[in-house]
């Protein structure tokens, strides 16, 4: 089991900047892919991007905007968010999965609890 942990969401403007951290716990050894997903009030959870094998794969929403990365070390991944878009006010979570998988969340075995962000215009 991998325990995933989310941190870094907020308020911030449209145009602003801000980075989410997913911090792994336990079988992290185990972890292939790292996705990010998130969910707004009323709609289906959404891919926003995954790290597998060293490469990373972005939503055509984010792409460009929004930069994954991951740090060994200290068994975390980050989504740096830049020229947010009140379209991207939602609740983030990060995921695990232990072989390259794809876009669905139904791939991805392990979730953190999501934290919020909040893009005002």
């Amino acid at each position: 089991q991998v325990q995933l942990v989310e941190s870094g969401g907020g308020l911030v403007q449209a145009g602003g900047s801000l980075r989410l951290s997913c911090a792994a716990s336990g079988r992290t050894f185990s972890i292939y892919t790292m996705g990010w997903f998130r969910q707004a009030p009323g709609k289906e959870r959404e891919f926003v991007g995954r790290w597998s094998g060293g490469s990373t794969y972005y939503a055509d929403s984010v792409k460009g905007r929004f930069t994954i990365s991951r740090d060994n070390a200290k068994n975390t991944v980050y989504l740096q968010m830049n020229s947010l878009k009140p379209e991207d006010t939602a609740v983030y979570y990060c995921a695990a999965a232990f072989q390259r998988v794809g876009v669905r969340p139904t791939d991805y075995v392990n979730w953190g609890q999501g934290t919020q962000v909040t893009v005002s215009s």
